[in-house]
């Protein structure tokens, strides 16, 4: 049997590969090793979205799906003219809405910060940005996303009232008239959007209720190679759960995800951010998502509105959400919305873990500290099982001697040589792989918690102590990583030698190596590592004086 150093290094040398791998994937903008693989069946024929409409007012005759943003722009009517900007302001919230098609075009979120330390902007058409949240009328030549509408309402929230409401009313378009009625309330994230489609034409009408997120493919600004997460759209039903559809994906036309569904939503998801259309349960959809040339794209959902006779009004109640994926609040806002918060496969043990960082949030307000205490109770909930593990390690530690003088006496006859060595380990009771389990126990934790510090927005701009500002970035003067390398090293000082000098050579290069990488991780993540390391060289230690085994500094020989 090999010894347990060899089997260690092994698994830390496989980690650190699989890492590394998966943050190249993630960066090349595939979905990372660890990471639901993207679907790549073709879609399927006749899908809405699957054929390019080429003009922004449909024919009835063509109308099979909503016009595309690059269409719409290069066939404007009379009715289409540039619109005129209403921005409209909450205690949460900044939003720009065009007249022209009454679109989102513009979203600010006052209590979250970007990097210029003015409040996050989300939606934006400052090019080369393009982020919109449009909905409109097929099936005729009826109101569009681009059709110019008369707006009414107050344009902010004012002290004591807890909600607005914005009117956008379109002129009567192909015989049907559409008025688009957003009321935003204090506090939220989640806009209630309206839509009144009256008749005044002399004979009935069939439309259907486009609902669209329309955005360029950029990655969202700040992103780099360790730490690029997916941005794209995403569609969830109770049948097919959540999806996720990689603009790649769309591009080659072999997007997967839920055509038809009487339930679920639309979104387009970024790290930290998202919005999403939520049509009313029970209504039947048919959902699309489209490549609209060059970077563009757009993904939403097609409602049936029904048969409007001359005169007759129908009225579709959606809902549009715009905000910060905080997971506690998507949970109450519609089924299955918190998982555009992706953990990837592991889910699992990324929820409650988030769940229990939150309650020691709450404890102890500061995020910091909260990721501490949780390294404490996770060592205190493993502790007798990493006991038993330096246990053995510390009797490894006192039977080398005897193992490297049987390697040297047994060098030309290995099958004598391993004999020896297991009729060593049965007499002292040694398992060789008694210090593996802990570190296969903690790596899925710590992948889980990393998903965790990456993708909680709570993280974001969230100080600790002295320097460390911000939990969700790096290091800005890398002492939280230096730190963890030096104790890293010192976890493999006071572990036992690999008799074999090629294994000892890797002990000491594999933390090194596998430590370069958290130069670059978030902070948080970091400081969870690096009291992690501390605990454990801490409780290495009292077991090692409590067993008799003195402590050793196995220093490297180069």
């Amino acid at each position: 049997m090999n010894d347990i150093r060899r089997t260690v290094l092994w698994v830390v040398f496989v980690f650190s590969l699989l890492m590394l791998w998966s943050g190249w994937q993630r960066h090349q903008g595939r979905p990372g090793l660890f990471e639901p693989p993207s679907a790549t069946q073709a879609a399927a024929p006749g899908a809405p979205g699957s054929a390019a409409v080429p003009a922004n007012i449909p024919s009835a005759s063509t109308a099979l799906h909503p016009p595309s943003p690059a269409a719409a722009a290069s066939a404007a009517t009379p009715a289409e003219s540039a619109g005129e900007r209403i921005t409209v302001t909450t205690d949460v919230l900044k939003l720009t809405f065009d007249t022209a098609g009454g679109s989102l075009v513009h979203s600010e979120f006052l209590q979250h910060k970007g990097a210029d330390g003015k409040p996050f902007v989300l939606m934006d058409n400052t090019p080369p940005r393009m982020y919109q949240a449009q909905s409109g009328l097929i099936g005729g030549a009826f109101p569009t996303h681009k059709t110019l509408m008369r707006f009414s309402g107050e344009r902010a929230l004012r002290d004591g009232q807890n909600e607005l409401q914005l009117r956008f009313e379109a002129p009567e378009t192909g015989g049907a008239r559409l008025v688009k009625t957003y009321t935003l309330r204090r506090g939220s994230y989640v806009m209630d959007v309206r839509h009144d489609i009256s008749n005044s034409g002399e004979s009935a009408i069939t439309p259907q209720l486009y609902l669209q997120l329309a955005r360029d493919s950029s990655k969202p600004e700040g992103e780099g190679g360790m730490y690029s997460t997916f941005t794209g759209p995403a569609f969830y039903s109770a049948d097919k759960k959540f999806q996720k559809v990689p603009f790649a994906d769309i591009a080659k036309g072999s997007a997967d995800f839920v055509h038809t569904a009487s339930d679920g939503w639309v979104a387009m998801v970024q790290h930290y951010f998202a919005s999403a259309w939520l049509p009313p349960e029970g209504t039947p959809r048919e959902n699309f998502a489209r490549h609209d040339g060059g970077e563009l794209y757009s993904a939403g959902a097609l409602l049936p509105v029904g048969d409007i006779a001359p005169g007759a009004t129908r009225s579709v109640d959606t809902r549009l959400f715009a905000g910060p994926q905080e997971e506690t609040m998507l949970e109450g806002v519609a089924p299955g919305l918190e998982l555009v918060k992706d953990y990837g496969w592991f889910t699992i043990l990324a929820k409650p873990l988030y769940k229990l960082l939150g309650w020691l949030h709450r404890m102890l307000g500061n995020w910091g500290w909260a990721i501490v205490a949780l390294v404490v109770l996770l060592k205190i909930a493993f502790y007798w099982l990493n006991a038993k593990a330096y246990e053995n390690m510390a009797k490894m530690k006192t039977v080398g001697p005897r193992i490297t003088q049987l390697r040297e006496r047994y060098a030309n006859n290995p099958q004598q040589m391993q004999q020896e060595i297991m009729r060593i380990y049965r007499e002292e009771k040694v398992n060789p792989m008694g210090g593996c389990l802990p570190i296969m126990v903690q790596i899925p934790v710590f992948i889980a918690l990393y998903w965790v510090l990456l993708s909680s927005v709570e993280m974001r701009g969230a100080p600790w102590i002295g320097w460390i500002h911000d939990l969700s970035a790096r290091d800005p003067y890398f002492i939280l990583p230096i730190l963890m390398t030096l104790t890293t090293l010192l976890q493999t000082a006071l572990n036992p030698q690999p008799p074999d000098p090629v294994q000892a050579k890797m002990m000491w290069l594999m933390p090194l190596m596998f430590s370069v990488m958290f130069f670059f991780f978030p902070s948080g993540l970091v400081l969870y590592w690096l009291t992690n390391n501390i605990l454990t060289i801490v409780q290495q230690w009292i077991i090692n004086r409590r067993m008799g085994v003195p402590v050793q500094f196995n220093l490297p020989k180069f």
